[in-house]
C-alpha cells in the first residue's frame, strides 16, 4: 500500500525578504531570487516571478501589473505575496510526482511586526498545505546564521541592515533583551539617491538603476582599501525628456547615503544606553555583528568602529545569514524550541 505520508517528509525554510527571497532546506539555499512578481492583468495569472520578474519591472505595458509584493519588510498586498511565495516554493523543489505537502515550514519575520502582520504571513504559508508553520526572528536566525551561541547567559548585538527594515537588538538566553527598530534600510538609501539625481542633475533614473549604483560604488566611508571605479548613469532629462547619461562616483554616493547611516547609528548608540550593564560590559568585549545585504557596503566597519568605541564584524556572507539561521532552526527544532513563534 502506498504510503501518502511520504507526501509531507520535506520540510524547508523561508526567508522572505523585502527584496530578496531565499528557500532552503535542512542543508542547503534552494532558490533566492528577488521578491517579486508580475501578473496577467486580464486573467489574474502568475507571469513570472523573481528574477524573470525584477528584469521586467518598470518595463512592462498595461497588460502585465508588476508587484513587490512586501513593504518596510512585511506583507503589503496579500494575494500577490502569496502567489510569489507559492511559485517559488514550486521552483525550488522542482516538478514532483509526490502530491503538494509538507511536514514544517519555518519562515523568518521582523521583530517589531504586529500580530496581525505575523498572522498574515502565516495565511500565506498556509495555502502550501504543511503540517507545521512556524516563524522565527529575523534577528535571531541572523545570529544563528553567524554562528553565535544565542542560548549562553551572554549578551550579543546584532544590527540587521536589510532592504525595507533595520533591527538592532541585543541577545541573551535565547530572547531579545531590547530592541531598536527603525525604517531606514536598503530602500530608503535607493530613493535617496534616485532624489539626488532628480534634485541635482534634472535626471530621473528607475529605482532599479539606483540600486545598482549604491551595489556598484556604494561607501559610506572616505576610508576604503578599494576605490571604486565611477561608473556612467543612464536616465532621462527631466527638462528635455530625452536619454541621457552622468557619471558618479564612489564619493557622491557617500553623501547620499551619509543621512541613513547616521539614522542608524543613533539607534545603535540608543539600543546601547538602553541595554543592562553586565550585557554591554559583554558587547563591549565581544563587539556588533552586522549583517543584512546592505551590510555590504563599503567602509561601513570602519565608520561604525569610529562612532560607536566598539569592535564591529561585518558577516562574510550577510545576504544568507538569515536563511542559514533558519535552516539550521529547522535541523534541529528541538534546540531552538524557544525561538519559534506561532502566528
Amino acid at each position: 500500500m502506498l504510503n501518502f505520508d511520504l507526501r509531507r517528509k520535506r520540510s524547508f525554510g523561508i526567508d522572505l525578504g523585502n527584496n530578496n527571497t531565499v528557500v532552503s532546506d535542512e542543508q542547503r539555499v534552494l532558490l533566492s531570487q528577488p521578491s517579486y512578481i508580475v501578473l496577467d492583468s486580464r486573467l489574474a495569472s502568475v507571469k513570472a516571478v523573481g528574477d524573470e520578474a525584477y528584469a521586467m519591472y518598470d518595463k512592462t505595458h498595461p497588460e502585465l501589473k508588476p508587484i513587490k509584493p512586501l513593504r518596510g519588510g512585511v506583507i503589503a498586498d496579500f494575494e500577490s505575496a502569496t502567489k510569489m511565495i507559492r511559485e517559488m516554493v514550486r521552483q525550488a523543489h522542482g516538478p514532483s510526482r509526490i502530491p503538494t505537502g509538507y511536514d514544517h515550514i519555518i519562515s523568518s519575520v521582523p521583530y517589531h511586526t504586529t500580530n496581525v502582520e505575523r498572522r498574515a504571513l502565516v495565511n500565506a504559508l498556509e495555502n502550501l498545505n504543511a503540517r507545521h508553520t512556524d516563524l522565527v526572528f529575523e534577528p535571531i536566525a541572523a545570529a544563528i546564521g553567524i554562528g553565535l551561541n544565542i542560548q549562553e547567559p551572554e549578551g550579543k548585538m546584532v544590527v540587521d541592515i536589510g532592504g525595507g527594515i533595520t533591527e538592532i537588538v541585543v541577545i541573551s538566553l535565547s530572547g531579545i533583551v531590547t530592541c531598536q527598530s527603525i525604517k531606514v534600510a536598503g530602500d530608503t538609501m535607493d530613493e535617496d539617491i534616485q532624489r539626488y539625481f532628480r534634485k541635482q542633475h534634472n535626471i530621473a533614473i528607475g529605482i532599479k538603476t539606483a540600486e545598482q549604483i549604491k551595489i556598484l560604488i556604494g561607501a559610506v566611508s572616505k576610508d576604503l582599501e578599494e576605490t571604486p571605479v565611477p561608473i556612467l548613469v543612464k536616465g532621462k532629462d527631466l527638462l528635455r525628456g530625452l536619454p541621457v547619461t552622468r557619471e558618479i562616483n564612489h564619493m557622491e554616493v557617500m553623501e547620499i547615503l551619509d543621512k541613513s547611516i547616521r539614522q542608524i547609528e543613533v539607534a545603535i548608540i540608543q539600543t546601547l544606553e538602553k541595554c543592562p550593564p553586565e550585557l554591554a560590559a559583554d558587547i563591549y568585549e565581544s563587539g556588533i555583528h552586522v549583517t543584512g545585504g546592505n551590510a555590504l557596503l563599503r567602509g561601513l566597519q570602519r565608520r561604525l568602529e569610529q562612532k560607536v568605541k566598539i569592535p564591529v564584524h561585518i558577516d562574510s556572507d550577510a545576504l544568507l545569514s538569515v536563511s542559514k539561521g533558519v535552516a539550521k532552526v529547522l535541523r534541529e527544532p528541538k534546540k531552538y524550541r524557544s525561538v519559534l513563534v506561532t502566528g
